[in-house]
This record gives structure tokens, C-alpha cells and sequence, in this order.
């Protein structure tokens, strides 16, 4: 079995698995991106495009060249077996859909070299409700990112009790090799360290604008001005993209469902999704 990494697949294209493609690929790696249909590689060759152009403001080395050339030398693909055919490791970023995440590991089990480690980027399921259903327990963990990776660079790694401790150290290694601080959680917690922060901390903010006691600028600028914090849980929200907590909060029980059901209403199904699509709880210009 192999630890070092040169090829690598992330699987999901929207915001943050198009940054992880991207960082992985600005710092030398060899990456291939996969997602379902033509028309979501579609919008994942805009998202590359446009972390270039986001390279070159805001990483220090970046520039239209190198950037250039790491949003092209990007391979994207709809074809699951050859996303997973040549890869060292396999990063999975699709929706935080439990059903969707054991059927995806069933397939890649069966496709992946035996020698290839799967990483999940999951926000708060366990890396341990997953491992049965990826043929490799040794070879499978969690890798964990924030978003906008090359700013908010932290890769959490948080492993099963089935991890092997060589597989663990290549990941710390690899995270560190694309430029993240690597977290290493030494046994497992649903949402890490910082969705475990994060996560009660938006729904909060959620649930005040939901229950109509106040509007979401009203909550983000409260925030705002007595932590002295840059941004509001909605400013986040908004840029995290409505989607990813939509789907946690519709897997939850009880008040987590009525909130989905808010965000659904009176943003999903009108398209306002975030910063992505050019509204969510406030507007953008695209």
C-alpha cells in the first residue's frame, strides 16, 4: 500500500469542492474533478475560472499564469471509473446526503485501485457512519476543510478506530503539502472542531430570522458590533451557500426540519442560494 499522493480525485464540484480541486492542483498534484452531468462540469469550469481570477488578488504567488494553467490542467469528468481508475486519493465532496455518500462509496470501492485512500470532507456526518460502505476501513478517514480554503486553511483529519496510523500521518502530510494547518482530532467527533462551533452557532441565527424575531442584517449586525467579528451567521451562511445547511438541517430531526423548511421557502426555491448564484440572504453583484 502506498502513501504518498500524487494523483488526486475529488468528487463534487460546487463551492468548496472546486476550491479543493483548485488548491490541490495550484500546489502541483495531479487532479481530477468529477461530478454527475455535463451541466454541472459546466458550472465547475466557471468556479475554477473564477478562483483564478480570486488567486491572483488574494494568494501571494499567484498570478495569471500560474493560475491560468491550474484551473486548465484541472480534468473533469462524469465518468465515475475513470475519475477513480489512476488515484492515490479520492477527496469526496458531494451534498451532505447520508444515502447519497454509502452509495457513492459502494461504486468507488468497487472501482478504486486497492492501494487508493478515500477522504471525506463531510461537514457532520462521522467518518464512521460511512466506513462499511467503502471496502477499505484502513484506507478511509475524514479530511475536513473550510471555506476558502486559501484563506481559512485549515484540513481537519479525523480518522476511525479502523484508520491505519500510516494512512493518517500521509494525509496530515498531504494537507500540509497543499498549504492547510492540519487539525488532527484524535478520535471522532460529528462536526470536528469547528462545525462543532460553527454549526449551532448559524442555526442559532437561523432560528431567530425564521421565528421572525429579527431580519438577518438586524442578527449579522449585532454580531457584528458587539464580538467585533468581520461577519454576521447570514454573511456566512451566504457564502458557505444556502444549500449545504439546507441539507444538514432536512436530515435533523424536529426544529432542524422546520428550519430547512424556512430556507426552502423563502430562498432555495426562489434561487437565492448565496454569493454562487448572486443572492441568498442579501444581494451580489455577479
Amino acid at each position: 500500500m502506498t502513501t504518498e499522493f500524487r494523483k488526486v480525485t475529488v468528487l463534487g464540484t460546487g463551492v468548496l469542492g472546486s476550491q479543493i480541486a483548485f488548491q490541490t492542483a495550484f500546489h502541483g498534484f495531479d487532479v481530477t474533478a468529477y461530478d454527475i452531468d455535463d451541466a454541472a462540469l459546466t458550472a465547475a469550469r466557471q468556479r475554477l475560472e473564477g478562483l483564478a481570477t480570486v488567486y491572483q488578488q488574494e494568494v501571494e504567488g499567484a498570478d495569471a499564469d500560474n493560475t491560468a494553467t491550474t484551473a486548465s490542467g484541472i480534468t473533469l469528468t462524469d465518468d465515475l471509473a475513470a475519475a477513480a481508475a489512476e488515484a492515490d486519493l479520492i477527496i469526496e465532496a458531494v451534498p451532505e446526503v447520508l444515502a447519497i455518500k454509502r452509495d457513492l462509496y459502494r461504486k468507488l470501492g468497487e472501482l478504486a485501485p486497492e492501494r487508493t485512500v478515500f477522504a471525506t470532507n463531510s461537514s457532520t456526518l462521522l467518518p464512521s457512519d460511512l466506513v462499511d460502505y467503502t471496502g477499505r476501513a484502513d484506507r478511509f478517514l475524514a479530511l475536513h476543510f473550510a471555506n476558502r480554503v486559501w484563506k481559512f486553511n485549515t484540513a481537519e483529519v479525523m480518522g476511525t478506530t479502523r484508520t491505519d496510523p500510516a494512512v493518517f500521518g500521509a494525509v496530515v502530510d498531504f494537507a500540509e503539502a497543499i498549504g492547510m494547518v492540519p487539525i488532527e482530532l484524535h478520535k471522532e467527533k460529528a462536526g470536528y472542531v469547528l462545525n462543532s462551533l460553527l454549526v449551532p452557532f448559524l442555526n442559532s441565527g437561523i432560528a431567530l430570522a425564521a421565528g421572525g424575531y429579527a431580519e438577518p442584517a438586524a442578527v449579522d449586525e449585532t454580531w457584528r458590533i458587539a464580538t467585533g467579528s468581520p461577519m454576521g451567521p447570514f454573511q456566512i451562511l451566504d457564502i458557505v451557500g444556502l444549500t449545504t445547511p439546507y441539507n444538514i438541517l432536512a436530515n435533523a430531526d424536529g426544529e432542524g426540519k422546520k428550519l430547512a423548511a424556512w430556507l426552502k421557502d423563502n430562498y432555495i426555491d426562489k434561487g437565492k442560494l448565496g454569493v454562487a448564484s448572486g443572492e441568498g440572504f442579501y444581494k451580489y453583484s455577479t
